[in-house]
C-alpha cells in the first residue's frame, strides 16, 4: 500500500505545485484576470486539442484492442454522466448543474490515470490506458458540451445550438482529426511532431496556473457545499458503482485495476478550461479539481487495497 501511495503522490504532487504556483503568482500580481482569460483560451483552443491529437496518434491500438472492456468503460462513463446529472437536477442550483455534473464524471485519465496504470502494469498499462483515454475523450467532451450548453448563462439550448457546440469544440476536433492518422498509421514529419509536442506541453502547467490564479478563500467558501458534493460523487460513489459493475461482469487482475484507476481519477483540469470558455461557474470547477486531486491520494489507495484484499487484482 505504501508503494501505491508513493506512486499516487508522485503524480498528484506536481499538480498541486502548479496550483499553488498559480495562487502565488496571482498574489504577487505577476498574473491577473486578463492573463488568465487569455491563457485559458489558448489552452482550450490550441494546446489541449494538440495534446489530445498527439495522444491519439501515439496510442497502440493493436496491443490494447479489447472490445468488451472498452465498451464497458464507455457505457459506465455515460451512465455516470446521467447519474451525476440526475442528482444535480434534484439537489443543485440551476446555474451550477452543468459544472457540478462535469466535475462529477470527467476524470483526469490522461495524466493521473495513465501515469498510475503505466507505473503499476508497465507496457500493458500504457497501451490499454492510452486506448481507454483516447476513446473516452470524445464522450467527455461531447457530454460536457451538452450539459454546459444547457446550464451556462445565456446559452442557447435548442438541439441545433447544442449540436453546434459539440462539433465546434476544439478538443473534439483535435481527437477526430487524429483518428485517421492513428488508424492508417500515417507518419508525420518529425519536426512537426516535435513542434507540436513543445506546444502541447504547455497545456497542464498553463491550465493549473490559471486554476490556481482563480482560487481564493472566498471562492472556495462560496463553492464549498456544491464542490464537496460533486467531489464525493467523483471520488467515491461513481467509482464504487462502476468498479463493482466491472467486477460483476468478470473483469479481474490488471484489467479491473486499470478500470478502477480510471474511474477513480480526480476531475480533469479540462473541466475548468471548458467551464471558463462557456461562461459557467469556473470558480466551482476549480474548487472541484482541487478537492478531488487531494482526495485521490486517499481514495485511490483505499480502493486498490480493497481490491487486493479481495484477491481480485
Amino acid at each position: 500500500m505504501l508503494a501505491v501511495a508513493a506512486q499516487t503522490l508522485a503524480v498528484t504532487a506536481p499538480v498541486f505545485a502548479m496550483l499553488f504556483l498559480g495562487v502565488a503568482l496571482k498574489r504577487v500580481r505577476w498574473i491577473d484576470g486578463a492573463f488568465i482569460d487569455t491563457a485559458s483560451s489558448l489552452v482550450f483552443r490550441g494546446t489541449m486539442p494538440t495534446l489530445l491529437f498527439l495522444g491519439v496518434i501515439k496510442a497502440d491500438l493493436d496491443a490494447a484492442m479489447q472490445p468488451g472492456l472498452l465498451t464497458y468503460y464507455v457505457l459506465a462513463t455515460v451512465v455516470s454522466f446521467f447519474l451525476a446529472w440526475g442528482w444535480a437536477v434534484w439537489r443543485v442550483p440551476f446555474v451550477d448543474r452543468g459544472v457540478y455534473t462535469q466535475g462529477a464524471f470527467r476524470g483526469n485519465n490522461g495524466i493521473v490515470g495513465l501515469a498510475l496504470a503505466t507505473s503499476m502494469y508497465g507496457d500493458y498499462g500504457l497501451s490499454l490506458g492510452s486506448v481507454l483515454a483516447a476513446l473516452v475523450i470524445l464522450c467527455y467532451n461531447a457530454l460536457s458540451a451538452v450539459v454546459l450548453a444547457i446550464y451556462s448563462p445565456g446559452a442557447k439550448t435548442g438541439m441545433r445550438a447544442i449540436a453546434r457546440s459539440i462539433v465546434s469544440n476544439p478538443m473534439i476536433i483535435g481527437v477526430l482529426l487524429a483518428v485517421p492518422f492513428a488508424y492508417w498509421k500515417i507518419a508525420l514529419p518529425q519536426w512537426l511532431l516535435t513542434s507540436a509536442e513543445y506546444f502541447a506541453q504547455m497545456t497542464l502547467p498553463l491550465a493549473l496556473i490559471c486554476i490556481g490564479g482563480t482560487l481564493s478563500l472566498a471562492s472556495l467558501q462560496r463553492s464549498s457545499g456544491t464542490a464537496i458534493g460533486s467531489s464525493l460523487m467523483k471520488m467515491v460513489w461513481l467509482p464504487l458503482l462502476s468498479t463493482t459493475g466491472a467486477w460483476l461482469l468478470g473483469f479481474r487482475d490488471a484489467d479491473l485495476a486499470i478500470l478502477f484507476l480510471y474511474f477513480a481519477s480526480p476531475t480533469a483540469a479540462a473541466s475548468f478550461v471548458m467551464a471558463r470558455a462557456v461562461g459557467a461557474n469556473h470558480e466551482l470547477a476549480a474548487a472541484i479539481i482541487v478537492i478531488t486531486t487531494l482526495a485521490a491520494v486517499l481514495t485511490t489507495n483505499f480502493g486498490l487495497l480493497l481490491l487486493q484484499w479481495g484477491g481480485w487484482v
